[in-house]
């Protein structure tokens, strides 16, 4: 009757531990796939944070290249009076025409150092995105759709335009 029994005791130990090991794998499967999602996430989140540390310093760098746009935009009338004045006095020399083009070319120096630069476009191919165009005439020495003459310089900063130059456009002859 011992000899009965010892099979079936074996038999009950093998299942168990059977269903043990099955029920073992089955957790282990299930933690591998917890650690496998937390891997995921924390990627996910990491590049997030790469992402949103790219767009922080691009924002800044905008904003570093733009902060002077207001004060130079509200320069750009005492340019055109500098520029307006050296036109007016074509011809006299003295101390006051040579204070004036000193002044305007410190001026533009600073406004230059700070990413400023002047658009004129004079024999360029006109340009509605930089230039605008405020009449046509029939030029023989400037080629159709080309700037004839400038009105007004435009100005552009870090090449984002300021003001557009004020400009003349040779038509067909």
């Amino acid at each position: 009757m011992h000899s009965e029994l010892t099979p079936t005791g074996d038999q009950s130990t093998d299942s168990a531990t059977n269903l043990e090991a099955g029920t073992l794998s089955g957790e282990l499967e299930q933690l591998r796939a917890a650690v496998t999602a937390i891997k995921d996430e924390a990627l996910r989140e990491r590049a997030e944070l790469d992402n949103q540390r790219k767009r922080l310093a691009r924002d800044v760098d905008q904003a570093r290249k733009f902060a002077n746009e207001r004060l130079l935009s509200q320069l750009l009338p005492v340019l055109d009076s500098l520029e307006a004045g050296l036109a007016a006095s074509v011809g006299q020399d003295g101390k006051l025409r040579e204070g004036m083009e000193l002044t305007l070319k410190q001026l533009l120096k600073v406004a230059a150092d700070n990413g400023m630069t002047v658009v004129d476009p004079k024999g360029e191919s006109f340009n509605p995105d930089w230039h605008q165009a405020i009449s046509q005439i029939s030029a023989a020495d400037v080629p159709p759709g080309h700037v004839a003459q400038v009105f007004q310089k435009g100005y552009a900063l870090n090449e984002r335009l300021l003001r557009p130059a004020l400009v003349v456009v040779s038509a067909d002859s």
